[in-house]
């Protein structure tokens, strides 16, 4: 399994219009995704400007579907608009992994 963290700071007054293209976005990756495990977006009440995602996939095959699918490759065309700085990316190596069902 692969995992990415990937932080996002957004510029004032963005984080509306950035939440609402994530929302779409994840609603892609729900449905047309199944080498995607976790796809989390977070909010840092502290930073309210910075989302952080967590993303994890089955593996390689996975990411690059992943990337190669249309509603990531409109969130990849769109994000620049609602960005303050860089975006940080961490790849990492998944040794262990524990989920449970929301609710």
């Amino acid at each position: 399994m692969i995992a990415l963290v990937v932080r996002f700071e957004l510029a004032p007054g963005e984080e509306a219009a950035f939440d609402a293209l994530m929302t779409e976005t994840c609603r892609g990756i729900a449905t047309h995704e199944r080498g995607t495990i976790v796809y989390a977006v977070t909010r840092d009440p502290a930073h309210p400007s910075v989302r952080t995602f967590l993303e994890v996939y089955r593996d390689e095959a996975a990411l690059r579907a992943h990337e190669n699918q249309p509603h990531t490759r409109r969130f990849l065309d769109r994000r620049s608009d609602h960005l303050a700085a860089p975006i940080v990316v961490e790849r990492l190596a998944v040794t262990e992994l524990a989920m449970h069902a929301p609710g």
